[in-house]
């Protein structure tokens, strides 16, 4: 069901930039909108890698420095079948992880140094669980396709509505003027919720098969509580634009704790943590 939802939101949000392309500068517009998205996500698929890294401060990481996280990723690799990541470690008392790359094959994962002191060995199992389980499921490629599909989307706005005002003539120069003006402010509003949408799907995607993988939900839920708590407590120099690719919001601290309420829920890059704890306790029953 969340892989069908991130389709079908993915879809939409394909056609909206599109649409508004094509609202704004006819089908030339609609054409000139599918190629800010094909160049836009033909550049972000070979360096969002880096970006993600340098955006979060990672630097790499040896074998021989970390030896207890290089074995625990190997041994959950090789039983994914998939190719050995590489490490990165964020210096910061924040616990927390995420991935990155457009594929398997080009994957890094990174931790900050505080998730290695905060968490056991089974709880750090179940989120580095967590994070291959994005890279097998390419929700890096899925993230960084909506998150610039949203800034072209933005950008496309703003440059019809500026870069055409001077150029309008006739009577319907005010009516043109405020349709561009509501677009500039109503598309990128939409095309974020949609974002949003899509990353908190994959969070609860993630959660469940790297719970299958290690056979361990509660450890995966211990390690969220953990989480929740230190990225409330510790806050994180971290881009806003790549905080959606960690598994605890980075930037909790910086926000306050805020409410539950049903718009925060819209507006968060994370489902809340009560609610991935939840659906991992759900679990214990069937993989037992």
């Amino acid at each position: 069901m969340n892989n069908v939802k991130t389709a079908a939101l993915l879809a939409f949000l394909g056609a909206l930039f599109v649409g508004l392309g094509y609202l704004l500068g006819g089908a030339s517009g609609g054409l000139m909108a599918l190629g800010f998205a094909v160049v836009f996500n033909f550049g972000m698929y070979f360096f969002s890698d880096r970006i993600a890294l340098a955006s979060s401060r990672a630097r790499p990481v040896e074998p021989h420095e970390m030896p207890d996280l290089y074995q625990t990723v190997s041994s959950l690799a090789q039983r994914e079948n998939m190719p050995m990541p590489s490490l990165h470690v964020i210096d910061s008392p924040q616990p927390n992880a995420f991935a990155t790359g457009r594929s398997p094959k080009h994957a890094a994962v990174a931790v900050t140094t505080g998730i290695m002191e905060v968490l056991d060995h089974r709880e750090l199992e179940g989120v580095l669980a967590h994070e291959l389980a994005h890279v097998k499921n390419r929700d890096i490629l899925i993230s960084t396709i909506a998150a610039t599909i949203a800034a072209a989307l933005s950008f496309l706005a703003r440059f019809a509505f500026w870069g055409g005002m001077g150029r309008r003539r006739g009577g319907d120069n005010g009516v043109q003027a405020i349709i561009g003006l509501v677009a500039m402010i109503l598309a990128p509003i939409a095309a974020a919720l949609i974002q949003m949408a899509i990353s908190r799907s994959r969070e609860f995607e993630a959660d469940h098969d790297g719970a299958e993988t290690t056979g361990s939900p509660l450890a995966l839920a211990s390690a969220l509580r953990k989480i929740s708590e230190g990225t409330a407590r510790h806050p994180m120099d971290v881009n806003p634009a790549v905080s959606q690719l960690f598994i605890g919001d980075p930037l909790k601290a910086l926000r306050g704790r805020g409410g539950a309420g049903q718009m925060a829920k819209m507006f968060s890059t994370h489902p809340p943590t009560e609610e991935r704890i939840a659906r991992l306790e759900a679990m214990v029953g069937p993989i037992r």
